[in-house]
């Protein structure tokens, strides 16, 4: 019998998304950043292996070099497929052998990003667009939400969100406007453990980056200061036989009961496959959890 992915519903929206969600900056082609590139038959096969893997939620930007225009051009047929979220706010030049990134919180560059968006992925509507960062004050003030609000009113988006973190994400829950919060979080990162409680209490969907922390010590791109918290917090000790450091550090993510969907970014067939064995085998135990958070909470005060 075939384990499918397990799946939670996006809010209040009417979506229901698979708890582990894509996330795809890492297509983000070459002259952006980083030394991982992907050429385009790979980036074909691996967009289409997501879909495969039963994965239903991919978040992207227009400010991650050319991923939307490789999302438009692999997946375009399977658009029914999947629920499709990117972002809005962002000002982009790519040079020569860089990808110069800026957010600006002005009604025309919102619009602009919506219609190159749709353009790029080849699509008439977006799932969830999302302010790429921004203050409570300033989006309210600049009317962007209503801006975003019209554009769902349109049909040119199905709900709207915001991607943000401490200290502006506690005024952006408490205005009760946005259906989804991408927020950071894990059992090595887990400061914004209560927002995202307080983003589920209101009826709101709450999308986690980071939820495995880049790997921790096993990672491809290495994170000193959360390769501390765990050494420090000595996590290797409780570590189940025959489970990875990555895939405890994705369950406990995974273990939050706010949280809907953990979008994971990958390029590597063997880190998709663990992955999703990781979300297939669903939470850890309480007791587990509560004692990995014990020993965080210890190492982070040290």
């Amino acid at each position: 019998m075939t384990i499918m992915l397990p799946t939670r519903p996006l809010g209040h929206t009417g979506l229901h998304v698979t708890q582990l969600g894509y996330g795809s900056m890492g297509l983000r082609g070459p002259r952006t950043w980083g030394v991982r590139v992907v050429d385009e038959s790979d980036a074909e096969r691996f967009l289409n292996l997501v879909l495969d893997s039963g994965i239903n939620f991919i978040d992207t930007s227009p400010d991650y070099g050319i991923c939307e225009e490789r999302i438009g051009r692999y997946l375009r047929s399977r658009r029914s497929e999947y629920v499709l979220a990117t972002k809005c706010g962002c000002v982009y030049t790519q040079h020569e052998d860089h990808l110069q990134i800026d957010h600006v919180w002005d009604k025309e560059v919102i619009k602009r990003n919506l219609h190159t968006s749709l353009e790029r992925m080849r699509t008439d509507y977006i799932d969830v667009l999302q302010f790429h960062g921004g203050d409570a004050d300033t989006l309210v003030r600049q009317g962007l939400i209503d801006q975003l609000a019209s554009f769902r009113d349109q049909g040119l988006v199905k709900c709207i969100g915001v991607s943000s973190k401490l200290p502006e994400l506690k005024s952006l829950i408490e205005l009760e406007v946005f259906d989804t919060f991408q927020i950071p979080y894990s059992c090595l990162a887990p400061e914004h453990g209560d927002c995202i409680q307080q983003a589920a209490e209101i009826g709101a969907a709450v999308i986690v980056r980071g939820g495995v922390a880049q790997g921790g010590p096993d990672a491809e791109i290495q994170r000193p200061a959360l390769n501390d918290v765990w050494s420090q917090a000595k996590l290797d000790q409780v570590l189940p036989t025959g489970m990875s450091r990555a895939q405890l550090i994705l369950r406990y993510t995974l273990s939050h009961p706010g949280v809907t969907t953990t979008i994971v970014g990958t390029c590597n067939d063997q880190h998709l496959t663990e992955n999703i064995a990781a979300a297939k085998a669903g939470p850890l135990s309480e007791d587990l959890r509560a004692e990995i958070a014990a020993r965080v909470r210890l190492a982070i005060k040290k």
